[in-house]
């Protein structure tokens, strides 16, 4: 029996970024593609069921609309992808959809997967299921009616009981289709770093390494790496040039993308064979442990960027969140490579590291300035519920928040949620601006900024970028 099934991706204000690994406004004023969901999507369009995309958050469409948008489709069953900060409103807006279609409700994410009972707890009848960590399949067999009792990773309510059926064996992402790309544009998603427009891809799920901080391997896809196999990768790199043959890169979004060496080689290797790399550039995460004789291959197979995980400036961060296998030699040595071989690199830093202190803090951020690289982002430790850090900060109460409203500032700007006795949050947040300013208002970084640009493409780009600049500093004024 044929379902039909919104899925959808809420606003919550202007710019807010829904599905991202910080749910906020992006100091870039960035926006992130529903890769995930539309994986889901497919997989429900694969069975025949009727499926709509609704893309509130990233085109800034208000409640209001989306309700209209839903309310039109009629659907069945409603899935939203709710996050810590937007909770309460994620609720509010499934309650609006229920009294206008009286449909089931869903929620789907790392928040309520990690916040199950209080997530029940709030809706007070509005969230009828919670599929939590990978939803595919649970998502699947709600649609195909399996029995609820024998829905493998659901929570669900049951006149006033909340039951929890067992959890879901980890997927076997070979056999997950491509993202359901022609439900969005990609010129819905800008990001001053990319090449505009672009597409993520996601080349294996899981992650190796246990970061206390670091929410998705906690909460959804877990430590054991689940790599996809090259061709099938290749596959939908062509897939995403036949869908948009507009966009101009490939972002390959997966939390490390060179952690397995014969992943990495293999993909590139095909990329090679295939000649996709002299048709559309792609970008990547990395971590500083990246095997450096992997970068030229890379390279060759048309890597343009690296996002690079650096976090901290020091070693005694880095063992403090347990961010295993690295050392501050060891990502001076990755960024060194890096710029030889003409790599892109966007350094990801933070501050508030347990035990961290103002000089400490500079230490980060003259690290940052000490190495080449040609973007950077500094953030405070985002504390998700699910994560180590998080039980380490309440229960040593370090974490100021009191509710998920103080997940973010008034403007839904990202916000520092851990004050120590030797460093406040306030302290943390100045630390944070202070960093951003030295790093790019260097003369040096100006003209290297100035002289990377290529082409039209890359002037537009950078004048995103230097605006989404001046309107975060504007508005901190």
């Amino acid at each position: 029996m044929i379902m039909k099934i919104a899925i959808v991706n809420p606003s919550f204000g202007n710019d807010f970024v829904r599905v991202a690994r910080w749910a906020a406004k992006s100091r870039g004023r960035v926006q992130r593609h529903p890769d995930y969901l539309l994986i889901a999507a497919q997989v429900l369009r694969n069975a025949n069921h009727e499926v709509i995309f609704v893309e509130a958050a990233a085109r800034n469409i208000s409640p209001e609309e989306t309700l209209k948008i839903t309310a039109d489709f009629n659907p069945e069953l409603v899935v939203i992808h709710a996050t810590t900060p937007s909770i309460y409103n994620d609720i509010e807006q499934a309650q609006a959809i229920k009294d206008k279609t009286n449909c089931k409700i869903a929620f789907v994410g790392q928040h309520v997967t990690a916040e199950v009972n209080d997530t029940f707890d709030i809706a007070k009848g509005t969230v009828d299921y919670i599929l939590r960590r990978e939803y595919d399949y649970t998502l699947l067999d709600l649609a195909n009616k399996v029995d609820t009792n024998k829905i493998l990773g659901l929570s669900w309510a049951n006149n006033q009981d909340i039951v929890h059926n067992s959890e879901r064996p980890a997927i076997d992402v070979n056999l997950l289709p491509f993202p359901a790309w022609e439900l969005i544009k990609p010129e819905w998603y800008p990001d001053a770093g990319k090449k505009y427009p672009f597409l993520t891809l996601l080349s294996g799920r899981g992650c190796n390494n246990a970061c206390t901080f670091c929410r998705d391997p906690q909460t959804m896809y877990g430590y054991k790496l689940r790599m996809r196999d090259a061709n099938q990768v290749c596959d939908e790199m062509e897939y995403d040039l036949k869908t948009h043959p507009q966009i101009r890169e490939i972002m390959f979004e997966t939390d490390t993308f060179a952690a397995s060496r014969e992943h990495a080689t293999s993909v590139c290797n095909e990329i090679i064979r295939r000649g996709l790399n002299k048709k559309i550039s792609w970008s990547c995460n990395a971590r500083i442990n990246t095997d450096l004789e992997l970068l030229p291959l890379m390279k060759k197979a048309g890597c343009r960027m690296l996002m690079v995980g650096f976090e901290f400036g020091y070693d005694e961060a880095l063992k403090a969140v347990k961010k295993g296998g690295v050392s501050i030699e060891m990502a001076r040595k990755f960024a060194f490579r890096a710029q030889e071989l003409g790599f892109i690199v966007h350094g990801c830093f933070m501050i508030g590291a347990p035990g961290e202190t103002k000089e400490t803090a500079q230490k980060t951020i003259d690290f940052a300035k000490s190495i080449p690289m040609d973007t950077i982002q500094i953030t405070g430790i985002a504390v998700y519920p699910g994560t180590e850090m998080y039980y380490w900060a309440k229960q040593n109460n370090y974490l100021i928040a009191k509710n998920w409203r103080d997940w973010l500032t008034l403007e839904r700007e990202q916000k520092t949620l851990l004050s120590y006795p030797q460093l406040s949050n306030s302290e943390i947040d100045k630390l944070i601006d202070q960093g951003l300013r030295e790093f790019y208002l260097r003369p040096k970084q100006m003209f290297k900024m100035l002289f990377s640009i290529r082409s039209f493409g890359d002037l537009l780009r950078k004048l995103y970028g230097f605006k989404a600049f001046l309107n975060y500093f504007t508005k901190k004024k």
